[in-house]
């Protein structure tokens, strides 16, 4: 006779739902309790980037993406779902991050150190990362949207109108760059 409860996994279907529930509920009133302000700021200015150069359509399906992608992976880590290598890739990713972060915050506040060749290699290097730590956990389509993510902000016509000294962005990225700062300065980037 088998044990009451054979064969089901709580935790996982817990786990599941949570992923779930909030893949379906990641707007931007929802993420507020998701991420803090400094955070959202950032997310903000990169909205209004994001509109301007494409359409608020695209914009708000970009923020779609990386709000789901952020809460699931912290899920997902909260929740310890992740093996040991999955564990190092984590912090390779994070170091590999928080260096593009660090890179960006310079090619902003030093003109002509802007290089593009770079930053497309290390975003390139992140979206593997990601999808590295990813791979077992997430669905295809989770995987996708990640993707577009990395995809689109590889963009050489975005990065070179984010990056110029005197472009139409420079005060969007003053904010992004004060913030990031913060964030390095607490930890959390």
């Amino acid at each position: 006779m088998a044990e009451p409860g054979a064969g089901f996994d709580s935790k996982g279907l817990g786990l599941s739902l949570q992923k779930k529930l909030l893949g379906k509920m990641s707007n931007k009133k929802i993420a507020k309790h998701f991420i803090d302000d400094t955070t959202s700021e950032v997310l903000d200015k990169a909205f209004l980037i994001i509109k301007d150069f494409k359409n608020k359509e695209e914009a708000k399906k970009i923020m779609k993406y990386i709000i789901k992608t952020v809460i699931k992976v912290g899920i997902l880590y909260r929740n310890d779902q992740f093996n040991a290598e999955e564990l190092k890739t984590v912090e390779t990713f994070k170091s590999k991050f928080h260096s593009l972060s660090m890179t960006m915050v310079s090619f902003h506040e030093v003109d002509f150190t802007y290089d593009k060749a770079f930053l497309k290699t290390s975003l390139e290097e992140c979206r593997q990362l990601l999808q590295s730590v990813i791979s077992r956990h997430l669905t295809d389509k989770s995987k996708v949207r990640a993707d577009a993510v990395f995809n689109f902000f590889n963009c050489e016509e975005l990065m070179d109108q984010i990056f110029d000294s005197s472009g139409k962005y420079r005060d969007h990225m003053e904010v992004i760059v004060r913030n990031m700062h913060k964030m390095m300065d607490d930890g959390n980037l």
